[in-house]
This record gives structure tokens, sequence and C-alpha cells, in this order.
């Protein structure tokens, strides 16, 4: 629900709205906030609100700790699980210095200035959202384990499949924020789950993906489990992937479409660290349906694009490399950089692998470039890419480099 200033003082006040939560993230994509009382929103909206960033990892360190949050009222969205009298809402913020410059490690920053790039350039993009999760149990003392919620299967049903509860109140919840869902179902893996939303605004999507997290989380709490997002909580079942839908507009299948491919898939490598943030990713690429190549083909699950059955307004593109340790800002700022750059420069879209590559023969394989092995060699990648320092601050690649 978009509000003005002016709206949500008076939302504030007749809503008896106790505590506004001002969220930003990391440059790894952890969400943080700061809570202020009602009497605040002015001053938060004229001047921002001052914390401390020195303990936030990348943000500075003890002689430079200041920075400001500037809460952006059109994001204002209930947290419906908080209580009715003294409520609680949330607002996402932009980053800046005392002085009023923009905050280079401010990520959602990025990824509008890549939106407004690309409108200026004629085009305007749209994701989709997939993320898998697993649902573990606790012990006695409120602990997570590895025991799976259920040993159920791929789209099975209750009472085989006790996620079913948890994505329902998930759904529901997400409804009365605003946020609406469009499917879900059990995934492959043992306690393993997934919600699908509909294609929109990249921000928004971005911004959908950072409150899911935490909701999926909240809920799983209440019903005495532990949601894990983690890109292999399992070591012998499937991963937990972070499937991301796109397309562009002005359509154009053979056009337009066709070089947004081709420019993404020119830079996968090099974005690969930033789909795949973590050393446990590497674990999940290349086995139980995660690619491990870099192709695309229609349909194919196999590849690290498909393009599913589709027409019309419905037409996109998977990219089913991306695991939910992904920042989604970073993640759609550099989707958008690399389909505008296919765009702009009328990239070729090489071959579709009209094969099985989890079964393909070694000769077959051989033709086909590796996505990224480990940690290492998706640095080594954005290290030495033109595109990624042109478009990610050299203060956001060295803590990538560095932190983990």
């Amino acid at each position: 629900m978009k509000y003005s200033k002016d709206e949500i003082l008076q939302f504030a006040e007749e809503e008896d709205v106790k505590f506004i939560r001002l969220a930003f993230c990391d440059v790894f994509g952890r969400q943080k906030n700061i809570s202020i009382m009602p009497d605040e929103l002015p001053r938060a909206f004229e001047q921002g609100i001052a914390f401390d960033a020195s303990s936030i990892l990348g943000f500075g360190d003890e002689t430079h700790s200041d920075l400001l949050l500037h809460p952006e009222s059109d994001t204002l969205t209930p947290l419906p699980w908080r209580p009715e009298h003294g409520r609680v809402v949330q607002m996402f913020s932009s980053i800046t210095y005392p002085d009023g410059t923009p905050f280079e490690c401010d990520t959602r920053r990025l990824l509008k200035n890549a939106i407004e790039d690309a409108k200026k350039a004629g085009f305007n993009f749209t994701f989709g959202a997939e993320q898998e999760f697993y649902l573990f149990l606790v012990d006695e003392k409120g602990k997570k384990t590895k025991i799976p919620s259920d040993e159920a299967g791929y789209m099975d049903i209750a009472p085989d499949d006790k996620g079913e509860n948890v994505r329902r109140e998930v759904c529901l919840t997400l409804e009365k924020m605003g946020i609406h869902p469009e499917s879900s179902h059990h995934e492959e893996g043992p306690g393993q789950n997934e919600i699908d939303f509909r294609y929109a605004d990249p921000l928004m999507v971005a911004d959908n993906a950072q409150m899911f997290q935490r909701v999926v989380k909240t809920v799983a709490n209440r019903n005495g489990l532990v949601a894990d997002f983690s890109p292999k909580p399992l070591r012998k079942a499937p991963g937990n992937g972070f499937h991301v839908n796109m397309s562009v507009y002005p359509f154009d299948e053979n056009g337009n479409f066709k070089y947004m491919l081709a420019g993404i898939l020119k830079n996968i490598k090099a974005m690969t660290l930033f789909l795949n943030p973590t050393r446990e990713s590497y674990l999940r690429l290349g086995n139980n349906k995660a690619p491990g190549f870099i192709s695309w083909s229609a349909e194919n699950r196999s590849q690290l694009i498909r393009i599913p059955a589709a027409v019309g307004e419905y037409r996109r593109a998977e990219l089913r490399s991306p695991d939910p340790g992904a920042n989604p800002y970073l993640a759609f700022t550099l989707l958008i950089r690399a389909g505008l750059e296919g765009i702009q420069n009328k990239l070729t879209l090489p071959e579709s692998a009209d094969v099985n590559l989890f079964t393909a023969a070694p000769n077959v394989l051989s033709k086909y470039e590796k996505l990224p092995r480990n940690y290492r060699e998706a640095c080594r990648s954005a290290v030495s890419s033109d595109f990624i320092k042109k478009h990610i601050p050299s203060e956001i690649l060295e803590i990538y480099l560095k932190a983990r």
C-alpha cells in the first residue's frame, strides 16, 4: 500500500501505531532495523535517523561510524504478528552519510539506480522470485536440529506434507502485509518447501524477498520449527534455490528477450560470487537439479536458464543458479545491468542446449563452460571482470572477497 509522508503521520495516530521499524540490510542482504516511536517520524522524514554503523560488516569503523536512515514512505508495511493494540509497522530506508551523500554500500540504492538507467534507455524489467527453504524440528531446549519436519516428497499432500499449515499461515500473513503469493507446495527434499510470487517491479520483488524470509522464520518459530534458507542444509538432499524469473519490455522474443539472455550468459561467471555468496553455495551447484554449466534451453530444468512454457505477458526466463543467501538487491542489479548490456549491444545468444545435462555423457558436457566450482573460483571471476568493476562499488567487492 502506497502512502505519502503526511498520510503515514495520520495513519500512525489513527491506527495506534507505537513502533516504526526502519529497515535496511548489510551488503550480504541480512536485514537490520531500528525501532523509533511515532513522535520521531517527522524528524526521520526531514533529517533521517542516525545509527552506529561500525558494528555492521562493511559499513565503516569506529572513526567513521555515523550513518543516517531515511524511511521511504511508499514502503509502509504492517507487521501483523505483532499486537493489534500498539501496532508495529515497517518502512525500508535509504542510507546516507551525515552530509547527505548517498552511502556507497546501500545495495537497495544500487538496484534503484539500475532500474532508473534501464527506464532511461527505454526498457522495463520485471522479476519473479521462487525461494526454497527447509523446516527442521527443535530439541528440548528449543535449538535447531537437522531433523526435517517431514519425509514428504515433491508436491506431496498432508498428512505426509507437514509443512502445509506453515505455508498456509505464511501466505495469509503475507497477504495481510499487501504481499501476494502465487503458489506454494512441498519441494523434493524432506521438510523442504517453496512459495512463489508473481512477477512485478524488481525493487518490490527484492523488498518482498527480504520480508518473505522474515515472515517464514517468524511463522516457523510460532509453530515450534526452524526455517533454514541456507544453500545446502542437508548434504544428501537437494539444496535451496532462489530461482529468479525475468523478462523485459517492450517484449520481443527474437530481439530484446534473446539479447537479455545473451547478456546474462556472458556475465554469469563474474556474477556468481554475488548470486552464490557462501562456500556452502558450491556444494549445491551441479547437484540435485542445481545447474553446473552455462547453458539455456526451453523448459529443460537441467539448464542454467530455462524458458518455461508460457506465452505473451507470461513469457520469461528462469535463472536457476542463485540461492537464498544472495542479497536480492545486488542480484537483481547485476541481472538488469547484464540484460541491458545484451540488449544495447545486440549480443548473440548461443545455441540452446536441448539435452539433459544431469545425465549427458562427458563428451557432451565438455562443450559447455562450467560455473565456478567453488568460492575461490567465483572470487577470481569477479575480480577479473570489467563488468563487475563497472557496476559493483569497489568497497562492496572488497567486502565479499575478504569476509568469507
